[in-house]
């Protein structure tokens, strides 16, 4: 008699399909929410002030949505894309939380092995990032004193510049040379235009760095 044949899926088929079921599950639970309340109060927003309000918010989000999948997934894989879109909070945390991780384990985005450092990072990320914000619920009465004190307000005022320039400064040392147009470009837009919307912001800065890079590499200088 001939073996049975097992179904073994592959890494990249079971992360798609648990990775879909999760992310149809937190549109579902978000969206539920709200609904459940409205079914439950009987009570609904104007169909006008709802489109009223909704429409700035699509025309800012959504594009910075679907460039933020364009440009994050080659870097988290796909394991650690679907966790970082489903937890939240990726250019504040679970991108640098990637990236750094990866460097210490001296592997490249867009690999196997990055693809699963990636994923862990992002995975004790998420997890820490519920303990502190649990912990922080619960203590909130006593920290909300300490935290908005005039000492520490410049340090929250500057968290996330700091984080992303001292990443910055790593992969700008690998190759300096690639960095100098895309950081005159964002440097100058930001004189320019300061109120330009990451929207714009991101996609510049992606296509600059990429076509700069492909002119240095083809006449060989990096």
């Amino acid at each position: 008699m001939n073996a049975p044949v097992k179904n073994y899926r592959t890494y990249e088929e079971t992360i798609h399909r648990n990775g879909r079921i999760w992310m149809i599950a937190a549109i579902i639970i978000t969206q539920g929410v709200p609904l459940a309340i409205s079914l439950y109060f009987g009570v609904w927003p104007p169909l006008g002030k709802l489109i009223a309000g909704l429409l700035p918010t699509m025309m800012v989000f959504w594009p910075i949505a679907i460039i933020e999948v364009i440009t994050y997934t080659p870097m988290l894989g796909s394991g650690g894309s679907y966790l970082g879109f489903v937890t939240g909070n990726l250019s504040n945390l679970k991108v640098p939380a990637a990236i750094s991780a990866m460097q210490q384990a001296g592997v490249e985005p867009s690999t196997k092995e990055g693809e699963i450092i990636s994923t862990l990072a992002i995975g004790a990320s998420s997890l820490v990032t519920n303990v502190v914000l649990v912990t922080g619920v619960l203590m909130m009465s006593y920290l909300l004193p300490i935290l908005e004190s005039p000492a520490l307000k410049p340090a929250f005022a500057n968290l996330l510049p700091a984080l992303f320039g001292a990443l910055g400064v790593v992969f700008i040392s690998r190759n300096w040379k690639i960095s100098i147009a895309p950081l005159v470009l964002m440097i100058g837009l930001f004189v320019a235009i300061p109120t330009l919307p990451v929207g714009i912001l991101i996609p510049a800065g992606a296509i600059v760095s990429i076509g700069v890079a492909r002119i240095l590499y083809t006449r060989k200088l990096v």
